[in-house]
């Protein structure tokens, strides 16, 4: 699942993100949302979180837990 519809989102969602600094890379960061910071509910480059973590990025994509996927 892509992180381009707010709807998608939740607190507490296991997500790969992209922070500022690796947007030329690409690198990817996992971790559990905290807050939601785009307040439209679409954004073609990724839906912007701020996570449990404090780092802030853009949604690329949603981590599927294990038990889900049963």
């Amino acid at each position: 699942m892509n992180g381009q519809s707010r709807e998608n989102i939740t607190p507490g969602l296991d997500v790969n993100i992209v922070l500022k600094k690796d947007q030329r890379s690409g690198k990817l960061t996992r971790g559990k949302v905290k807050d939601i910071l785009t307040n439209s509910a679409h954004h073609p480059h990724g839906i912007k979180v701020r996570l449990e973590d404090g780092q802030v990025g853009r949604v690329k994509e949603i981590v599927q837990n294990q038990e889900e996927q049963k």
